[in-house]
């Protein structure tokens, strides 16, 4: 395959010439860290076998979107023809464009060691390689063995040769880095992450279930501060086994007819994770929601919000209807929540949570504060 002028292609879309990251894009041959890669059918996902048809391989990998590579515990280059995999994404090879981001977040220089959290296709892994100018310096980590096998072999295969490690990254980290950038979100900062940040190091990643990036630097009490970016990011969450936890089902069938307690809402139904700042406010109100959107009869807009507690809402807005119908039940009131988020939203103008200052304590607890405003993680 003829395949710079592909990535010449993707470098215009995510850099520009003589920034940091216009070489490393253009000079990485990513559809050689992607084989095979799954797309939705047949009722749940297909693998496609990239080098099957070049033309298609060549037109996935180098566009500027992620690429599926791992549903429930089976991986891509794994799954047999034809075979329809059911479950949820555990592993991806993350589009161009936002792993540039992060990379550009962490203010990578020549000569400073990076941890690259998350190895998935080690695509974020080679990018940093060409922009650090030494392999050695890069450490990508990743807890699914298949995962940094399957990546390690790749790298090598295109020249790279980066440390890869198979660990739990919010458990102990293999040395210590100035940098930490991290392709995974966690609910709150590991203390394992502060203690392996050299002095005046820096952090950066996600809030799992929030559309927030996090940057901070090391502070001399072995803490650190920074800010949350207003820039929009969105990455699955880390995990100890080979997949996560089943989605609500069983709460979802058994309240799909319950009355619960009813209430009208002020407000259309509202796809809450199309809504990034509503979307992040609310998870740092109660994390752990599971959000669905679906039509009802007669067209009309219906929503769910699930919770591991057993907290529920189901609310629908009917064709023409500007107001929602909603029942809810369980110890708390989720679908409240939303509609509180929502009337500050209106009454503000805006949601505190993009740009807030970030305070991390040694110990890994977080603050965030902006104006009369704070959440803590």
């Amino acid at each position: 395959m003829d395949w710079k002028p592909y990535a010449a292609s993707l470098a215009a879309d995510v850099a520009y010439p003589g920034s940091d990251w216009w070489e490393p894009v253009r000079e990485t041959p990513r559809h050689v860290l992607v084989e095979r890669w799954f797309a939705p059918g047949g009722g749940g996902w297909l693998a496609v076998d990239g080098p099957a048809d070049e033309e298609v391989w060549a037109g996935a990998a180098y566009a500027n979107r992620t690429l599926v590579t791992r549903v429930g515990a089976t991986h891509a280059d794994r799954a047999a023809p034809e075979q329809v995999v059911t479950g949820h994404p555990t592993s991806s090879s993350t589009e161009p464009g936002l792993v540039v981001t992060m990379l550009r977040h962490g203010r990578l220089t020549p000569g400073l060691r990076l941890l690259d959290l998350a190895t998935g296709s080690g695509y974020s892994g080679a990018l940093a390689c060409h922009r650090l100018g030494d392999d050695r310096l890069v450490t990508t980590l990743d807890v699914d063995p298949y995962l940094t096998r399957a990546a390690a072999e790749r790298l090598d295969r295109i020249g790279r040769h980066p440390v890869v490690v198979t660990a739990d990254g919010t458990g102990e980290l293999p040395g210590t880095f100035d940098r930490i950038v991290s392709m995974v979100s966690v609910p709150r900062i590991p203390a394992t992450w502060l203690s392996a940040l050299a002095p005046r190091g820096r952090l950066v990643t996600t809030v799992t279930g929030t559309g927030l990036i996090i940057t901070a630097d090391k502070t001399e009490d072995g803490g650190a501060r920074g800010r949350v970016e207003w820039d929009r990011a969105a990455f699955m969450a880390t995990r100890t086994g080979a997949t996560y936890p089943s989605p609500l089902n069983e709460l979802f069938v058994s309240t799909a007819e319950d009355d619960g307690e009813t209430s009208v809402s002020p407000f259309p139904v509202l796809d809450v994770m199309q809504a990034w700042e509503v979307w992040s406010m609310l998870t740092l109100l109660a994390p752990g929601i599971e959000h669905r959107t679906g039509t009802g009869p007669r067209g009309s807009r219906m929503t769910w919000m699930l919770h591991a507690d057993g907290s529920w809402a189901r609310a629908t807005t009917r064709p023409g209807d500007r107001t929602t119908t909603v029942h809810q039940g369980g110890p708390r009131r989720l679908y409240d929540l939303l509609d509180e988020v929502r009337w500050r939203w209106i009454e503000k103008g805006e949601l505190p949570v993009y740009g807030a200052r970030v305070t991390i304590t040694p110990e890994g607890g977080t603050t965030l504060t902006r104006g009369g405003w704070a959440a803590v993680l």
